[in-house]
């Protein structure tokens, strides 16, 4: 039989991603099955695994792709001064980048559960490396005596968590604009960390 024009590995493969994606995160991963996915992209559920090992292969897939990404562009990202700029500098980057990828943010955070131990090792691995990186300014800004913190983990966290959470909501066309969001983020993690004024 005739393969399907469009049907190679180059342009089915990241439809198999992208459905699985919207999927997951419009039904959650434990509702989705591969004949869904299959569906979505038009092949026959027996040719999804021409793409992929399986659904947990999918999900991992798409966690570790998505915290790769945030790693590589935040390594591009100018963060420099002093420990009260470059907490700016990285809660308008995490807002920015975020803002872009709802559906992505939503399962990487949501979906952790589903992650076999293995997968979940790597995946919190990736985010360890990126929660170092904000823990290292609050570090810094505490030892310097500009920001007021009890335990730096606790607040990196908390902070990485309130910053997330701006994708949940947020919509382009709503009442503000992204920038005056990352404005009024920004001032409540300045006050959140002790900077007055």
């Amino acid at each position: 039989m005739a393969r399907k024009q469009g049907s190679h590995s180059e342009i089915t493969g990241p439809k198999v991603r992208q459905a699985a994606l919207q999927l997951f995160a419009r039904f959650g991963y434990a509702a989705v099955s591969m004949r869904q996915i299959a569906g979505e992209v038009g092949v026959q559920a027996g040719a999804l695994y021409n793409y992929t090992a399986d659904k947990q292969s999918l999900l991992f897939d798409l966690m570790r792709e998505h915290m790769e990404a945030l790693l590589a562009a935040r390594k591009e990202a100018v963060i420099a001064g002093d420990a009260l700029a470059q907490l700016e500098a990285f809660t308008r980057f995490h807002i920015a980048y975020h803002l872009e990828r709802p559906e992505l943010v939503f399962i990487s955070y949501m979906e952790l559960r589903n992650l076999e131990p293995e997968n979940f090792a790597a995946i919190e691995r990736l985010r360890k490396a990126y929660e170092d990186e904000l823990e290292t300014i609050l570090q810094r800004g505490a030892h310097a005596g500009v920001f007021v913190l009890g335990d730096t983990k606790i607040a990196t966290l908390a902070l990485i968590a309130m910053l997330t959470g701006v994708s949940g909501w947020y919509r382009k066309d709503g009442r503000l604009p992204a920038s005056e969001v990352a404005d009024q983020y920004w001032d409540l993690v300045r006050k959140s960390v002790g900077v007055v004024g």
